[in-house]
C-alpha cells in the first residue's frame, strides 16, 4: 500500500502542476513572458543580447528546447527567418507550428514601421513587413503584453486567472514607467542622430527623436572605410549629436565616425542584458534613456 501511495504521489503533481515551458526567440519576450507568468512559466531565451538576432545558428540545443515548448514567443516579421524555420521543422513539435496557439509573433499586433514600398533582397536585411525591432518603444511591449497575457491563458486554462491579474499588475506598473521615462526624455525630443542600424527607428519614433543618417550603406551590410568618410562628409551639411549602435554591433563603425566628426559613439543596450543595468524590462529603458541623456548634455 505505500509503495503505492508514493507512485501516485511522484505521478499526479508532475501532470498537474508542471511550468508551461515558453521558447523565447529574444530576451525582451523571454522578460515579458517571466513578468506575465512568474512562477507558472519556465522561460528559455534562445538569443542574447550579445548576439544579432538575424544570424543564429540553429544548433542541437534549440532544438531541444523547442522540442519540449508549450509556447514559442519571437519578434516575428522576418527576423529568425534565417534560423526559426530550421527549429520548428527540426523540433517536429506540432503544438508550436505557425498558425497555432503555441506560435507567437509579437510583431503580429503593433503597428509596423518602415514597410518597404518594393522588395529587392539586394538591398541587404530587408523585411516585407517592416521594421522588426518594436520593443525599443515600450508602447509596443503594453501592446505585446496585453496579447501575450491572453495567449497564456489560452495555452494554460487552468493558470488563466493568474495570468489574467499578472498581465494587468505589469500593465499598471508599465503605464506609470513610460509616464515616467516620457518627462525625463523631454529634452531629447528633435534631436538628429546617425545610427548605425536601424534597430532604433521605434525608439526614435517614440521620444520624437530625428535619425539623420544611416551608417550602413544598406541593411545589415557594415560599411567600409570609404563609406563611412563619406558618411562623415555628409555629416558636415547634415549634423547629428550622437551616433547610435546596439550592444552586439561591433564598435568599428560608430567609433571610426566619432573619432573623425567629434560626435559621441553612444552604444544602447537595445534589449534586456545589454548593460548591467538593463537586468529587465524596466532596467532596458532606464539604462537607454540615462545613455542618451548623458550623451546630449
Amino acid at each position: 500500500m505505500k509503495r503505492l501511495l508514493f507512485s501516485l504521489i511522484l505521478w499526479l503533481p508532475l501532470g498537474a502542476h508542471a511550468a508551461l515551458n515558453v521558447f523565447a526567440c529574444e530576451p525582451e519576450w523571454a522578460a515579458l513572458a517571466r513578468e506575465l507568468g512568474g512562477d507558472d512559466v519556465k522561460v528559455y531565451s534562445a538569443t542574447t543580447a550579445f548576439q544579432d538576432p538575424h544570424r543564429i545558428e540553429a544548433r542541437p540545443s534549440l532544438i531541444a528546447q523547442m522540442r519540449r515548448a508549450n509556447l514559442v514567443v519571437c519578434s516575428g516579421a522576418e527576423l529568425e527567418t534565417g534560423w526559426l524555420p530550421l527549429l520548428l521543422r527540426d523540433a517536429g513539435n506540432a503544438a508550436i507550428q505557425p498558425g497555432r496557439p503555441g506560435y507567437f509573433e509579437a510583431t503580429q499586433f503593433v503597428t509596423m514601421l518602415e514597410k518597404p514600398a518594393r522588395l529587392d533582397r539586394s538591398g541587404g536585411d530587408v523585411h516585407a513587413a517592416g521594421n522588426p525591432h518594436i520593443h525599443t518603444d515600450p508602447r509596443n511591449i503594453a501592446r505585446v503584453g496585453k496579447a501575450l497575457s491572453t495567449r497564456l491563458a489560452e495555452i494554460d486554462p487552468a493558470r488563466a486567472a493568474a495570468y489574467r491579474a499578472r498581465g494587468e499588475a505589469f500593465d499598471a506598473r508599465w503605464q506609470a514607467a513610460i509616464v515616467r521615462w516620457e518627462t525625463r526624455a523631454g529634452p531629447l525630443r528633435n534631436m538628429p542622430v546617425a545610427v548605425q542600424h536601424k534597430s532604433f527607428s521605434y525608439l526614435l519614433a517614440w521620444l520624437g527623436m530625428r535619425e539623420v543618417l544611416t551608417l550602413e550603406p544598406k541593411p545589415g551590410i557594415e560599411p567600409s572605410v570609404g563609406h563611412l568618410a563619406r558618411v562623415a562628409e555628409t555629416l558636415q551639411t547634415t549634423p547629428a549629436k550622437m551616433v547610435l549602435r546596439a550592444a552586439y554591433h561591433s564598435p568599428r563603425p560608430a567609433d571610426w565616425l566619432s573619432q573623425r566628426s567629434g560626435i559621441p559613439a553612444v552604444v544602447l543596450p537595445y534589449t534586456v542584458g545589454g548593460s548591467k543595468q538593463a537586468g529587465d524590462l524596466f532596467g532596458l529603458f532606464d539604462d537607454t534613456l540615462d545613455q542618451l541623456l548623458k550623451a546630449a548634455q
